[in-house]
């Protein structure tokens, strides 16, 4: 791949803080619990798996995510796949995700079943359980020409005050133009602007609990026939 790679810097032996933005991947204490209350949680997961479910993400950076989502897959007992594409900007080099994951010892299989694919660069990954689709470029380009729908979706981007074109209406538009009916959103950042941009683009938005120090964040639902 020839994208442009992120820079990073490290806090506390492994946790990922990107030069370019100034922020950290995951929350400094416990970036696991923070992904499973605000994604998971978020989008009523894993009581909404079903085969076919659809995640997509904005957002990919570390593959914390990623890594989660198909544990607690596993976990259900669903049956099929479970598609998930995520869009970045800014991708990782292979041995700074896994260094980053390797933070999450509970992840420590899934984490080396998925190294070889990070050190081929691939963009592709299907197992038995898993479809899984990274698209790299400017999601403000990449999203509106892209031809899936989610589910439910995972809006990961550094901090709006950092990283304020992940946040914008139209990109929150095209996030509602590829949400299915019925289909969650969930996001850390409860940023009046946002939860606005959601409601513009035709979500029911909730401010709910959030992680930690974080007092809230933010769920949207795309209502049937909305």
């Amino acid at each position: 791949m020839q994208d442009q790679r992120i820079e990073l810097e490290w806090r506390a032996g492994d946790i990922p803080v990107s030069a370019r933005f100034d922020d950290p991947y995951y929350n400094l204490g416990d970036g696991l619990a923070e992904t499973r209350h605000v994604f998971l949680g978020g989008n009523d997961l894993p009581a909404r798996f079903r085969e076919g479910f659809r995640i997509a993400e904005l957002g990919f950076g570390t593959g914390l995510n990623l890594l989660t989502a198909i544990q607690a897959w596993r976990h259900s007992g669903r049956a099929g796949r479970l598609t998930y594409t995520a869009f970045e900007a800014f991708p990782m080099k292979a041995t700074d995700m896994i260094r980053a994951q390797s933070r999450f010892p509970e992840l420590a299989e899934l984490i080396a079943e998925l190294a070889p694919f990070w050190h081929a660069d691939k963009r592709r990954i299907s197992l038995r359980d898993l479809e899984f689709r990274l698209v790299p470029g400017d999601a403000r380009r990449s999203l509106p020409g892209w031809t899936g729908r989610a589910d439910a979706w995972f809006l990961d981007g550094f901090a709006p005050s950092k990283n304020p074109e992940m946040w914008e209406t139209p990109l929150l538009a095209a996030v509602a133009d590829h949400t299915s009916p019925g289909g969650t959103v969930a996001t850390y950042t409860a940023a009046g602007h946002v939860r606005r941009g959601l409601a513009k683009a035709g979500f029911s938005v909730e401010r709910v609990p959030g992680f930690g120090r974080k007092r809230h964040m933010t769920r949207a639902v795309m209502e049937p026939g909305t």
